[in-house]
């Protein structure tokens, strides 16, 4: 609060003092009093008024300065309420009245849009867990017709499969630590989950998957952590360069304190103007412009799963060269003893 905008905003209070004043003065000229009188009556009226002006301000200032300067503190501004003395002072006692009726409303209507949120997400589950049923028995069918169903038919009922669980799964994201079940989990049957699922996608497009030794155990959550590899695998898939060698590796290094899961593929790569975005939601960078279908979410989805998994999730590549991704799994000793 600065004193020079209360004051002007007081202007017409000084205005109104020195205009009465003026009318003092005549009064005092017109009956003749004494030159000391009236020195010290003005003196004792400018005191009397730079008293009444400026106490206010002092009494105001703190409340206010601490009301600014915590609303820039706080991640939540509208929590600022309760961070404040009460004040002193009437306006205060308004402007803290006012604050809690607008907070009040806010909440409530907080709580309606949450509510009307989840209405939405529970929809939207049930929704997808209907459609999987008509598009699992399609695949089924698909595969005990082969004759009657091409390549191309069964591809696409792959990826339509793909888009629905990554909804399913963005929906979920948003509420994962109801979902998920941290365990030991032996990353080999992942990979193998994963592979079969994409075989006919990658036989098409002529990928060599290949992986090592990955007999490892992880704490994760399986059915997770198959979506999160399988998103990676199906960008790998979809950004192949028109290579007779082409391929995706995985891979396992196993530390002291934490095992490592490489996914590398020898791809189109990632533009280095575009890798710091990968994961930012719906971001489809160079590679989605140049006529390749993205929704820019898998990646954005993965790694936020990651994060309420307790894994780290990061990417290097060379453009038009290869595309490593690397999964991280801290080991917990703790639990390690416990089991």
């Amino acid at each position: 609060m600065k004193i020079g905008a209360y004051l002007k905003d007081n202007l017409d209070k000084v205005l109104l003092f020195l205009i009465c004043y003026g009318f003092n003065l005549l009064i005092f000229f017109a009956f003749k009093v004494e030159k000391q009188v009236i020195c010290a009556s003005s003196f004792l009226a400018f005191f009397y008024f730079i008293l009444i002006l400026l106490i206010p301000y002092f009494r105001k200032k703190k409340f206010y300065n601490d009301l600014l300067s915590n609303i820039k503190a706080l991640d939540k501004s509208y929590l600022v309420l309760e961070t404040l003395a009460k004040p002193e002072f009437y306006e205060g006692e308004l402007l803290e009245q006012a604050l809690y009726e607008i907070n009040k409303s806010m909440n409530e209507n907080v709580r309606i849009i949450e509510e009307h949120m989840q209405d939405f997400k529970e929809y939207i589950e049930m929704w997808i867990h209907e459609v999987k049923i008509p598009l699992s028995t399609l695949v089924l069918i698909s595969n005990n017709h082969q004759d009657k169903f091409d390549k191309k038919t069964k591809l696409q009922l792959k990826r339509l499969e793909d888009y629905v669980d990554e909804v399913l799964y963005y929906v979920r994201s948003e509420n994962a630590e109801k979902d998920y079940l941290i365990k030991e989990i032996d990353l080999a049957e992942i990979i193998k989950n994963v592979g079969l699922k994409n075989m006919d996608e990658m036989l098409e497009e002529k990928i060599n998957y290949i992986v090592g030794d990955v007999h490892y155990q992880v704490l994760t959550d399986g059915k997770w952590l198959e979506f999160i590899l399988g998103q990676i695998i199906n960008n790998s898939i979809k950004y192949k360069k028109n290579i007779n060698n082409s391929y995706i590796k995985i891979s396992v290094q196993d530390k002291d304190e934490k095992t490592i899961l490489i996914i590398e593929d020898n791809g189109i790569g990632i533009k280095s103007s575009d890798l710091k975005q990968v994961f930012d939601k719906s971001f489809t960078g160079e590679n989605g412009r140049n006529g390749r279908i993205s929704t820019g979410m898998g990646l954005y989805i993965a790694k936020n799963m990651c994060k309420k998994l307790g894994h780290k999730i990061n990417i290097e590549s060379v453009y038009n060269e290869y595309t490593k991704v690397y999964i991280t799994f801290a080991k917990n000793k703790y639990y390690d003893v416990l089991k």
